[in-house]
C-alpha cells in the first residue's frame, strides 16, 4: 500500500504541470529562438555586404579588415554560414598590376604589351578599370603574336581561387540564439520525460492493482 500511495503521489506531482503549458512555453521560446537565429543571419549578411562594398574600393587593407570581421562573426554565431564570396574587384586589380608590370618591363616584348593595351583600352574603357573583358582581350591579343616570342607567358595572373572565401558557422554558439535553442530542447525533453513518466507510473499502478 505504501508503494501505491507513493506512486499516486508522484503521478499527482507530474499532473500539476500540464502538457499544454509546456507546449505553450515551447511555442514562445521557439519564436524567440527563431528571432535570434534570424538576427544572426542578418548580421552575417551585413558583414558580407561590407566585404563586397570594400572590394569595390581600391584599399586592400580595408577589404582584409572587413573580411576578418566577417570570418570572426561567422565563426562565433550559429546560423551565420555565408556561402561563398569572390573578391572580384581585388582580383582584377591584382591582374591589372601583373599586366602593367609585364608591359613596363624592359624586355623584347615590351612594345608588344604596349601595342596590345593600345588595342584593348579603347574597346573596353567604358566598362571601367580592371574589367574582366579588358583583361581577357589582353591575353587574347598577346596569344595572337608569334608563339616563338611567347609574350603571354610573361603575364603571371593571380590564381582565382585565392580570392574565393567561405566561412562556416558552428552548429551551436553561446549567444542569445544558442541559449534560446538550448532552452527549447530542454522543454522538449521535459515534455517527453513527463509523458513517459506518467505512462510508466500508471502502468505500474495498473499492474499492482491486479
Amino acid at each position: 500500500m505504501a508503494d501505491t500511495r507513493h506512486i499516486k503521489r508522484n503521478v499527482r506531482r507530474l499532473q500539476r504541470v500540464k502538457t499544454w503549458q509546456l507546449v505553450a512555453l515551447l511555442f514562445v521560446m521557439g519564436f524567440i529562438a527563431a528571432t535570434f537565429l534570424r538576427l544572426n543571419n542578418v548580421g552575417m549578411v551585413q558583414a558580407r555586404d561590407a566585404v563586397l562594398n570594400a572590394d569595390k574600393g581600391s584599399d586592400p587593407l580595408v577589404t582584409q579588415t572587413r573580411l576578418y570581421d566577417l570570418q570572426r562573426y561567422a565563426s562565433a554565431h550559429m546560423n551565420a554560414s555565408m556561402g561563398t564570396i569572390y573578391l572580384e574587384g581585388q582580383y582584377h586589380r591584382d591582374s591589372q598590376k601583373a599586366i602593367d608590370a609585364a608591359a613596363n618591363d624592359s624586355n623584347a616584348n615590351g612594345n608588344v604589351f604596349q601595342k596590345v593595351q593600345d588595342i584593348c583600352v579603347p574597346k573596353y574603357a567604358h566598362l571601367g578599370d580592371y574589367s574582366q573583358a579588358y583583361q581577357q582581350c589582353v591575353i587574347t591579343e598577346l596569344n595572337n603574336f608569334s608563339p616563338a616570342n611567347s609574350p603571354a607567358s610573361e603575364v603571371k595572373l593571380p590564381r582565382a581561387d585565392q580570392y574565393r572565401f567561405s566561412f562556416v558557422s558552428p552548429l551551436w554558439s553561446p549567444d542569445f540564439a544558442g541559449f534560446s535553442v538550448l532552452i527549447c530542447l530542454l522543454i522538449l525533453l521535459a515534455i517527453g520525460a513527463r509523458l513517459i513518466g506518467l505512462l510508466a507510473l500508471k502502468l505500474i499502478l495498473k499492474i499492482q492493482n491486479r
